[in-house]
């Protein structure tokens, strides 16, 4: 059993099967405008370039606001490494920030002490890069505020939130700008690709023009400027529109599988499973649940190698950026919540495919895991 297995209908076939029948096998094709026209209607922004990666987006993001050597960028310590990756492609350092408590997200007051003290000693920070971690939204409202008071550019990384929401906006929407991910194990899936989607015209035309190597508009190949190959293809902008048309399902499906885990594991003293937050409705792309440290040692590690002996796939919450060995003399500002979290959290089977009996299944092991 994976952790989160992606889910192709009938339907996401025949989008496929029928946009190779137009003939636009090529790169760039209608599917690829309807898929960043259904894009924007969904989340209210003006603007979408689909693209090959979040990475990608992320990545010509940070271009366009002029994010460049000597610069500092915040960064959740929670997150995947391509979060921050990005920020090392343009020759910026990346500043790790440790999150809050309730969401998991970057800690608005922490951010604050990190802005304060890097520009006081004379460092830049060009960016500042929330992410909606496990599908639940960060504190926009403190964060945008901070953002404008220091006239920082703010890109959110919800790349794993699309269809979470923060009182009452989409993930996605906030920010100057986002980035969307339809990597294989997400919400929807183009099998790999992601999205840049802002009401920033001038920003959406410049990420356009870079993704598709900067080519000048002329009969033979010119470049003013250095491209990039970053542009999502038809076919799988096909499969993406498809699966897009159902995002309301599939989130609904996980949310579901969030709520047998918390009836299967929260009266287990020590054991939470992560709900929402006051502020916003997470789209519960993944299940975390927490274990004690102090009641339960290691348990996270031990359940996860409990799992695994019965073929069921789990992972260790995000190892902190702080942590990893390619980050070593990166500035960090941390409270102990993310070191806490990665030794405490378990990321659970959460596809949309899980049957009731599957998940109370999992808790049972648990249960059992935690006895022993």
């Amino acid at each position: 059993m994976y952790l989160s297995a992606p889910e192709a209908t009938d339907t996401d076939i025949e989008a496929v099967v029928a946009a190779m029948k137009s003939g636009w096998i090529a790169p760039v094709g209608p599917s690829i405008q309807a898929f960043e026209s259904d894009m924007c209607a969904l989340l209210g922004v003006r603007h979408a370039v689909a693209l090959s990666s979040g990475t990608a987006a992320l990545h010509l993001a940070l271009k366009f606001f002029g994010v460049g050597q000597g610069d500092c960028v915040i960064v959740p310590t929670v997150t995947f490494g391509a979060t921050a990756f990005p920020v090392s492609y343009v020759g910026a350092t990346p500043v790790f920030v440790d999150v809050e408590e309730t969401s998991w997200n970057l800690d608005p007051d922490l951010t604050t002490s990190a802005i304060k003290d890097l520009e006081a000693s004379g460092r830049r920070v060009a960016a500042i890069i929330p992410v909606d971690l496990y599908g639940t939204p960060a504190q926009y409202t403190e964060l945008q505020a901070l953002a404008l008071a220091h006239g920082i550019p703010l890109i959110s990384d919800a790349a794993e939130a699309l269809g979470a929401s923060y009182e009452g906006r989409p993930a996605g929407s906030l920010g100057d700008a986002a980035v969307l991910s339809f990597n294989g194990n997400k919400i929807i899936t183009t099998s790999g690709g992601g999205m840049l989607v802002t009401s920033n015209q001038t920003l959406a035309e410049k990420v356009r023009y870079w993704s598709t190597q900067a080519r000048e508009p002329l009969p033979w190949y010119e470049h003013l400027d250095i491209g990039y190959n970053y542009r999502l293809s038809n076919l799988l902008a096909a499969l993406g529109q498809s699966q897009l048309s159902r995002l309301g399902e599939l989130v609904a499906k996980r949310r579901l599988v969030r709520s047998w885990y918390a009836e299967g594991l929260n009266h287990l003293a020590g054991v939470s499973v992560q709900a929402d937050v006051p502020w916003g409705e997470s789209n519960a792309w993944l299940t975390v649940a927490t274990f004690d440290g102090d009641l339960h040692p290691n348990a996270a590690e031990r359940v996860r190698l409990a799992l695994e002996e019965q073929n069921i796939e789990s992972r260790p919450v995000w190892k902190p950026l702080h942590m990893q060995p390619v980050f070593t003399d990166a500035p960090s500002y941390l409270s102990g919540v993310a070191e806490r979290l990665f030794a405490e959290g378990l990321c659970l089977p959460s596809g949309p495919h899980l049957t009731q009996e599957q998940v109370m299944s999992i808790c049972e092991l648990i249960e059992e895991c935690l006895a022993a």
